[in-house]
């Protein structure tokens, strides 16, 4: 037992004498120098970057960047209208099994918002009763606040929207093409 304390006053003693400070003053660090260079990395000159770049006409550009954007913008219009559908949003102002409960809602909200259009369909087994074709949701936000006074379950769901102006080949009158 006695060894033990005998070893716990030399470990103590020891431990005591090696926490004094190393650095006596800010004069010893004056001559400190420390080179990174060979572990940071190394850029190009922006300069000569710059004088690399072949420079471009300032009569060509503006008009050669808007033929690229109108005609960048003409492709995407026809590739959107050419689709019958588009993405959308309307209000649903019911969903249920029930026939004549899903009526009964569609008269009154024809009698309670007459320049609202309902729109009912049916995807089996139940009945939805459809309010308007919006493109953004903040556009249905306003009919979805004057519905929910009278109608506290609407909601806004995401649908795909037929185009209003849309016809299929097969759906116009000429017998071009046929046999």
């Amino acid at each position: 037992m006695r060894r033990i304390w005998i070893l716990a006053f030399v470990i103590l003693g020891f431990s005591c004498t090696s926490s004094k400070t190393v650095v006596s003053s800010a004069e010893s660090f004056a001559n400190y120098q420390e080179d990174l260079s060979s572990s940071l990395p190394s850029y190009p000159d922006y300069k000569e970057q710059l004088e690399a770049i072949p420079a471009i006409p300032l009569e060509e550009s503006p008009q050669a960047i808007d033929s690229k954007l109108a005609e960048l913008g003409r492709l995407e219009y026809e590739k959107n209208t050419s689709e019958p559908y588009f993405n959308g949003f309307r209000v649903l102002v019911y969903s249920g099994l029930n026939r004549d409960e899903a009526f009964k809602t569609q008269e009154e909200m024809a009698e309670a918002f007459p320049e609202i259009n309902a729109e009912m369909q049916y995807e089996q087994p139940r009945y939805l009763l459809k309010v308007g074709r919006y493109g953004y949701k903040v556009e249905a936000l306003k009919v979805l606040y004057e519905i929910k006074s009278l109608f506290p379950s609407a909601r806004i769901i995401r649908d795909r929207i037929q185009r209003k102006d849309f016809t299929l080949p097969s759906q116009t009158n000429n017998a071009e093409g046929e046999n």
